[in-house]
């Protein structure tokens, strides 16, 4: 299965706190009776809507007119360089096929939008205050031909000779920023690291945590590997990608001219299989998602589960204002079933050398899935590593440095 949810409780039993994380474990209770239920009510009162003798506005059309020209800006503190575009892509509407006034749709986008620049400011400013003397940090804002703005950002080593790239993909709810310290530890050995939050996480355009296609964040994956490439020619290029992620990166490397220019790819508790407990849920999500899309459920929570065994590392976490701790969004589920049944029908597909690294006591993502892939999986250069009692966020584990080790050492085997 695979979701990203959490629940805390205090050692006394007193108190709950459920917090959401990166891929699908959520996924099972999505599809639970209790929502089942809920869902069809949802359903009668859509129809008797649609019943009732008057129409809702026209659909409002998104503008489309994404900025081309960059500029770079160099502010040079203690090495730190900052790419800031000539001006910013405008940001798409959510207003389309929405049935709600206009009043209340122009305010939904203004309230989105401001939530955007907030996160987007917040990314900005950690780049640029972060002065370690060992890496130079930068971000950029890649337009799209949605009309979205991507948030990405690199890190560079200052004195070690760079052998390689390495381009991270995070899970979930989440943002690239929460891999920073990793990918210093990369740096440290002599690889450059990439990181992109993929649309409506950390600094990129969108409601927090809503997808409304997955296949989006794999075609920006795309382009934002096509400018690594050019921008840091001739080095063999990896990518990481943990929970969903990890099913990004698999789809998008399924396309013979991205794995053409990928010498392998490492993966972290990925999201490559969902089984629902009658068929019914899964005829039921797609016409769901077209008609509640941004509903969110809070049925969709995993009770009980958690991502790691560290209490300071799940501080860290949910008290991130650029981790979304909300309730999944019903097409973002419906996303997640999707990409991972088109990876279930691609495993043999697949034939770039991977590793993949997996706790066994994950109850967000299934290590049997993990275990399937790499069975089925045509690459010739494959390996996984299933971590006894370990659970999902495998960089959070008090375990990680010994997990970070495994990744470097499989990188350095590489270049």
């Amino acid at each position: 299965m695979a979701t990203e949810t959490l629940v805390l409780r205090a050692q006394d039993g007193s108190s709950s706190l459920f917090l959401t994380s990166g891929a699908t474990g959520r996924i099972s209770s999505l599809f639970s009776m209790q929502l089942l239920r809920s869902l069809l009510m949802l359903i009668n009162s859509i129809i008797f809507l649609l019943l009732l003798p008057f129409r809702g506005p026209g659909r409002v059309l998104p503008v489309d007119k994404p900025g081309k020209d960059e500029k770079q800006i160099d502010h040079h503190r203690k090495g730190v360089v900052v790419r800031v575009p000539t001006a910013f892509v405008p940001w798409k509407s959510l207003t389309v096929g929405c049935s709600c006034s206009s009043s209340t749709a122009a305010a939904t986008v203004k309230a989105v939008d401001e939530a955007v620049e907030e996160r987007r400011a917040l990314a900005i400013r950690r780049v640029v205050e972060d002065r370690d003397p060992m890496t130079v940090r930068e971000y950029s804002l890649i337009g799209t031909k949605r009309g979205d703005t991507i948030f990405t950002q690199s890190w560079t080593p200052v004195s070690a000779k760079i052998r390689g790239l390495v381009l991270i993909m995070h899970g979930l709810n989440e943002h690239s920023g929460r891999y920073s310290d990793f990918a210093k530890q990369l740096n440290a050995n002599g690889f450059k690291v990439y990181g992109m939050d993929w649309v409506g996480h950390g600094g990129s355009d969108g409601l927090h945590a809503y997808v409304h296609s997955l296949d989006d964040a794999v075609s920006d994956m795309k382009a934002f590997l096509e400018k690594v490439l050019i921008d840091s020619p001739g080095l063999p290029c990896f990518c990481f990608g943990h929970s969903t992620g990890a099913a990004i990166v698999f789809k998008a490397l399924l396309d013979p001219e991205v794995e053409a220019h990928v010498s392998g790819a490492v993966v972290t508790s990925p999201a490559v299989g969902v089984q629902a407990s009658h068929p019914i849920f899964l005829a039921l999500a797609p016409v769901v998602s077209l008609l509640l899309p941004k509903y969110q459920l809070n049925a969709a929570y995993k009770k009980g589960s958690t991502v790691c065994r560290d209490p300071d590392a799940l501080v860290s976490k949910y008290s991130d204002p650029l981790v979304c701790n909300g309730a999944l969004r019903v097409r973002t589920g419906y996303e997640i079933v999707r990409i991972t049944t088109c990876l279930q029908q691609n495993l043999r597909k697949f034939k770039v050398p991977f590793l993949v690294l997996h706790g066994t006591a994950d109850t967000v993502t299934d290590p049997a899935a993990s275990m399937k892939f790499y069975e089925e999986a045509s690459s010739s250069d494959k390996s996984i590593h299933l971590y006894e009692g370990l659970l999902h966020d495998l960089l959070l584990e008090p375990e990680r440095h010994v997990i970070t080790q495994e990744i470097i050492q499989w990188l350095n085997d590489r270049v």
